[in-house]
């Protein structure tokens, strides 16, 4: 079984852009994008979404911000998603959660604190309440995948500019800390299980500059197994031309024995 995470920096620029060949192209049984930043009435009219795709389209209560969606070929069910003090709601359309036979996919879009100290502390207390919301889900019999845009580069392998980096949300050393909190619970990053250490592959390169173009991006789009997926994992990518393509995100690609 073949999961893709994407986010796709606004769908409707995306579709612009061709998001219709690199989907068939992916070939995904799961595909689970973030950053939708759409509501299902404001799609481009006469676009319709892949056929025969079961599709679950979560927006942001805000027009133009956030959102996931998860696409599987056949049937999906869709469970109930991620509830926590600050937003029981799940406003901001961050967290989709689905089932597809035996496999469980939390399709997730973490915020991102880099425009004010109150968004970093909206994120952080967001990161704490999402890991705690997670845990259970560790000791499943069957095969649960946490993926999508995390919005943290977790060691000096996933970003280009490690020391340059330090002082910036995404990449600050309590935020990297976290996330190895996250991998001592028990969830494996299937990449770096795959890829071994010192493997410099990146999924987000900047607008800014020649980043894109001179490969100076981070790693910051995850597909975390629980120890019952983790059993499963055959192969993983990273599509960087898709990214150059479609987005300022590549998709990153999980292929499971199922």
């Amino acid at each position: 079984m073949r999961l893709v995470s994407w986010n796709v920096n606004g769908l409707r620029a995306a579709i612009r852009k061709g998001i219709d060949g690199w989907i068939e192209t992916l070939d995904a049984d799961v595909l689970m994008l973030q950053e939708t930043r759409v509501l299902e009435e404001q799609l481009p009219k006469g676009w319709t979404w892949p056929e025969g795709h079961a599709v679950h389209l979560h927006a942001a209560q805000k027009k133009g911000y956030a959102g996931v969606a998860t696409l599987a070929k056949g049937d999906q069910t869709v469970l109930p998603g991620f509830a926590w003090g600050e937003d029981p709601d799940d406003i901001e359309g961050r967290v989709l959660v689905t089932q597809h036979g035996s496999l469980l996919c939390v399709n997730t879009y973490l915020p991102n604190g880099g425009g004010s100290p109150e968004r970093q502390a909206f994120k952080e207390r967001w990161m704490d309440a999402w890991r705690a919301w997670l845990a259970p889900w560790l000791e499943a019999d069957h095969p649960v995948v946490v993926v999508g845009d995390l919005n943290i580069a977790h060691t000096e392998d996933d970003i280009w500019n490690p020391t340059g980096n330090k002082k910036t949300s995404g990449f600050l050393p309590h935020e990297r800390a976290w996330f190895t909190e996250l991998l001592d619970d028990g969830w494996v990053d299937s990449f770096r299980h795959v890829k071994g250490e010192g493997e410099k592959i990146y999924s987000w390169w900047s607008n800014r500059g020649n980043a894109r173009a001179d490969d100076k991006g981070w790693r910051i789009d995850y597909l975390l197994c629980n120890p019952a997926a983790a059993a499963c994992i055959k192969s993983v990518d990273i599509i960087r031309q898709a990214g150059l393509e479609v987005s300022d995100h590549a998709p990153a690609i999980l292929d499971l024995d199922l």
